[in-house]
């Protein structure tokens, strides 16, 4: 696993590094020299691998909303959900209509995983990569009445006895939220397939379970849990992001302070369909960098507690190829890949 500089012994995932940046440089030099006179002739669909009210949802609808309130395209963007097989039937829809830019897809890390698992054949590789928009990071929660006191203290039982807490992942083993929390035992020094795992359909589900005490534990992005958090229905243990977040998760400390040297961004993105041309490449990336710096799409992030962390097609390319090796070893390691 990487090791942020200067952190001996620590792990970071999910975060951009120094990463080809000659490379990466020379073909975002490629894509915005390439000619930028293309833009959008007929609405643009912005597609979403599953139903309403889910995060890839929400980032969605926001950059609807600030694209169309600033103006930034010249047709209508129309969000459009297409859920079935962890977004591989969205994935599948987008390529319908290779090299065409007006179709576009939110994206988060199961782009990454969903091959390994088995859920679909399609693999990062079948899509253009536009740009990385937000970084989502996630927070340990637990149940009310629960012994410990802090995150330390968690792994610290868990190292004792790996199944003497049940922890809730979702939507699903091998996702974003189970990865962070087999990385965080890990480091921790407690084996991750050890740990006593309850997969759950959706966060909402797990959630529930949460409130109603079956649960022990549950690794989740800060925007699903804000609310419990608020009304102190739940516990937060800890965040993997590098510094604390705002708002109602300003007191819920990083595993950084904590001794747990780990950083994890279950990232948003935008992708393209396969093969797009250069200049749409360079079209779109010029949008996206226009959001990433409007007050607008500062504020709704900030409100969903998500960090605006924007990366071009060339570098967020090469993040996603670094990305697949480290979820591959991770999730070998947890026994979900043989």
């Amino acid at each position: 696993m990487k090791k942020p500089a200067g952190k001996a012994g620590g792990s970071t995932r999910r975060a951009f590094g120094t990463m080809s940046l000659l490379g990466a440089a020379a073909l975002a030099f490629f894509a915005t020299s390439a000619s930028a006179e293309w833009q959008p002739t007929k609405n643009v669909e912005l597609l979403v691998g599953a139903g309403p009210g889910g995060g890839n949802d929400r980032i969605a609808r926001a950059l609807q909303q600030v694209m169309q309130d600033k103006k930034l395209v010249p047709t209508p963007v129309v969000v459009m959900n297409k859920p079935g097989a962890g977004g591989t039937v969205a994935l599948g829809y987008l390529n319908q209509h290779a090299g065409d830019g007006h179709y576009l897809m939110v994206q988060n890390p199961a782009m990454v995983t969903n091959s390994m698992l088995g859920v679909g054949t399609a693999t990062y590789s079948d899509a253009t990569p536009v740009a990385q928009l937000m970084a989502d990071y996630i927070v340990l929660i637990g149940r009310k009445g629960l012994a410990h006191e802090t995150g330390s203290d968690v792994f610290k039982a868990l190292k004792a006895d790996p199944k003497s807490l049940s922890i809730a992942v979702a939507p699903g083993l091998g996702t974003g939220p189970h990865m962070a929390v087999a990385l965080l035992a890990q480091t921790a020094g407690v084996e991750p397939s050890a740990l006593h795992v309850i997969p759950f359909a959706s966060a909402s589900e797990a959630i529930t379970a949460i409130l109603g005490g079956q649960i022990d534990l549950m690794p989740s992005t800060g925007g699903n849990v804000q609310g419990n958090i608020e009304a102190g229905s739940i516990k937060g243990y800890g965040i993997t992001a590098p510094q604390r977040m705002s708002g109602v998760l300003s007191d819920i400390p990083t595993f950084r302070e904590q001794g747990i040297d780990v950083v994890f961004n279950n990232w948003r993105a935008v992708i393209g369909p396969k093969n797009l041309p250069a200049d749409q490449l360079a079209y779109w990336e010029g949008v996206f960098e226009k959001v990433n710096s409007d007050p607008e799409w500062q504020k709704i992030a900030t409100q969903s507690f998500l960090v605006p962390d924007y990366h071009g097609s060339a570098e967020f390319g090469a993040f996603l190829e670094a990305e697949a090796k480290e979820s591959k070893d991770l999730l070998t390691g947890l026994g979900l890949i043989k």
